[in-house]
């Protein structure tokens, strides 16, 4: 019998022994445990070491995350991917790396996805084989179902931190300058409406997190996600909303777009969309444009003028307009981009702060306040300065917040 087999066996052992009368506590369920692999001790002549790590990971399989469990709680651990039952890998100190454990198998792993959708509410299933959702500690967490993941499920988990991202602590990692912190601190206090772009795991929503200590306290914000994931620091007036999916007879979906329409009917100061990523970009300028001033959002963009392009495509996602009209709409319902990139030695750094200067010739202007230049390298990591490249020209909402 070789280890995955005996595994299975003492799974399947301490199946047959629990109590499924009632519900047990984990105390209770680690007793179970306990006495089967004692039982099971006479015939296999465990180790102390290897019955506490059958243990432990008899019980996580029950109560949390099975074998995901260690990389979970592992703080250093920023990224989980699960190709199938067999296929582990994780990022760590910005190194992908295989993990030695895998799943017995794909009903293990079949369970442990049930686990994490009952969680935060959310259902998968051969109907709906995709879903995005999170883990108790605000992970993000998306799923793709076999078969439509051809070697298995595939789980993919975006760690954050427990505590909420401060700006200090991007200036400490050299993510940006302290000119640029002081200089965002005025533009989120004046309420300029800021969009930050950058592609995929640059730290959009971790930038976000840290903008949110600028806003003023007394304000009311509301936060609109598809899967809750912004740790606002010190906002106490403040409401979280959700989108749901559908999937259990008689559930509604709740998008974004209705989200945003609810949000305003709720007397917000600010509105923070969590990500745009289709036509709920065109209630976001709605918004904007109709005095939610201070609003935020994020979007994956390869430069500040892909983002420009994107939110154009995503807004006729929406609604038939003419170009003409889109781009009136997000010159005005955008103040300010700032566009994150991941560099080659894994840092995240803001790479340009622009300002949309209105429309010339039918094309939307942008006006670069902030770039970062790449000036060498030492011992592998990156190094640079951040050139003001020009000067905020809408200067309305600054100088009325007596800056």
């Amino acid at each position: 019998m070789d280890e995955k087999e005996f595994y299975l066996f003492l799974k399947e052992a301490v199946l047959k022994a629990l109590d499924n009368s009632r519900e047990l506590s984990d105390s209770e369920l680690m007793d179970y445990i306990q006495e089967e692999l004692a039982r099971q001790d006479k015939r296999f002549l465990l180790s102390l070491a290897r019955r506490r790590q059958y243990a432990q990971t008899i019980f996580a399989s029950f109560r949390r995350f099975g074998v995901l469990q260690e990389l979970i709680e592992d703080e250093e651990v920023t990224e989980i991917s699960v190709n199938g039952p067999m296929h582990i890998f994780y990022e760590k100190a910005g190194k992908l790396k295989r993990f030695s454990k895998y799943f017995a198998g794909e009903e293990e792993l079949a369970d442990l996805i049930q686990t994490i959708c009952a969680g935060s509410n959310r259902m998968v299933n051969e109907a709906s084989p995709i879903v995005d959702t999170r883990l108790p500690d605000n992970s993000r967490v998306n799923i793709v179902l076999n078969p439509i993941s051809l070697d298995g499920s595939a789980i993919s988990i975006r760690k954050f931190s427990k505590e909420p991202m401060r700006m200090k602590t991007l200036l400490a990692y050299g993510s940006l300058s302290e000119e640029i912190a002081l200089f965002l601190e005025k533009l989120v206090a004046a309420g300029y409406n800021i969009f930050v772009s950058g592609g995929t795991g640059s730290g959009k929503t971790t930038f976000l997190n840290a903008l949110s200590e600028y806003i003023p306290k007394d304000e009311r914000v509301i936060t609109i996600e598809d899967s809750a994931e912004l740790q606002l620091n010190g906002i106490e007036n403040l409401v979280r909303l959700e989108t749901r999916t559908a999937g259990f007879d008689g559930v509604t979906p709740i998008e974004i777009r209705d989200l945003i329409k609810t949000a305003l009917r709720m007397r917000p100061d600010r509105v923070l969309i969590g990500e745009c990523r289709g036509p709920e970009a065109l209630d976001l300028l709605s918004a904007n444009n109709t005095g939610h001033s201070g609003s935020m959002g994020t979007g994956h963009a390869n430069s500040t003028h892909d983002m420009l392009s994107r939110l154009e495509t995503m807004v006729l996602m929406g609604a038939e307009i003419p170009i003409s009209a889109i781009r009136a709409q997000i010159a005005s319902g955008i103040d300010i981009f700032i566009h994150l990139g991941r560099m080659r030695d894994k840092s995240r750094k803001v790479l340009e702060i622009a300002e949309l200067d209105g429309i010339v010739a039918g094309e939307i202007q942008l006006n670069v306040l902030y770039r970062f230049a790449e000036t060498g390298e030492k011992e592998g990591r990156i190094l640079g300065r951040w050139d003001m490249a020009g000067k905020l020209h809408h200067r309305e909402k600054w100088e009325a917040a007596g800056f």
